[in-house]
């Protein structure tokens, strides 16, 4: 599962309605075009895509200077926020994925209330589980890597792998539990955007379809 929908959507999402470089300008400040496929390019084809499959709604809000296509802002609808609300559910909770679709479902988590946050870590942590008790079926960890040969380091990779994880994710959880950050329904939520005005430092330069 791409995690281009998801960030492109979660975007629209926090500015209401925004128009494409809104949405390309608020991922370049995030650092998603260095750990995610959310590139210039990427980022408009997604927004164009989810409009036509009726997730996004379209609203042309000034003719372009040169002569090309309308400036147009996107709004996210019921469907989109249902599909959002899916692509994040599933982020947080499936281990069996790249770590892009992990990064976009955590920079996202506060969208949830906080204990549905917290339940779908710990089902997250539950896979990662299974996971590693497939592993040890085969491989017992204490007798090291060599009794496999150096196929073995495959395996002693993804334990450590799992054992990392999921010692990273009961750490998060802690955190929740704690009481930190601002979840849905506790008050104004955190601003992670940059104002219209106020310029990008992590920015990639123009690309063609940047509005003009």
């Amino acid at each position: 599962m791409s995690a281009i929908r998801l960030l492109v959507l979660g975007a629209v999402r926090q500015h209401g309605r925004a128009h494409g470089y809104q949405v390309r300008n608020d991922l370049e400040f995030w650092g998603a075009h260095e750990w995610s496929n959310a590139k210039p390019g990427s980022i408009y084809h997604a927004l164009k895509q989810m409009a036509k499959q009726g997730l996004l709604v379209e609203h042309e809000v000034a003719p372009s200077t040169v002569g090309g296509p309308p400036r147009v802002e996107y709004e996210i609808n019921d469907k989109g926020t249902e599909e959002y609300l899916t692509l994040l559910r599933h982020a947080l909770t499936s281990y069996d994925q790249k770590m892009d679709m992990l990064s976009a479902g955590i920079g996202f988590i506060v969208d949830l209330p906080r204990d549905e946050a917290i339940t779908l870590l710990r089902e997250r942590i539950a896979g990662l589980e299974q996971w590693r008790s497939s592993v040890t079926e085969y491989y017992t960890p204490e007798q090291g890597p060599g009794q496999l040969g150096h196929i073995g380091e495959i395996m002693n990779m993804w334990v450590h792998s799992a054992d990392s994880e999921a010692a990273w994710t009961h750490g998060l959880i802690d955190r929740i539990e704690g009481g930190a950050y601002i979840f849905a329904g506790e008050g104004e939520p955190f601003v992670g955007v940059l104002a219209d005005d106020e310029p990008n430092p992590f920015a990639t330069g123009p690309h063609p379809a940047d509005p003009r």
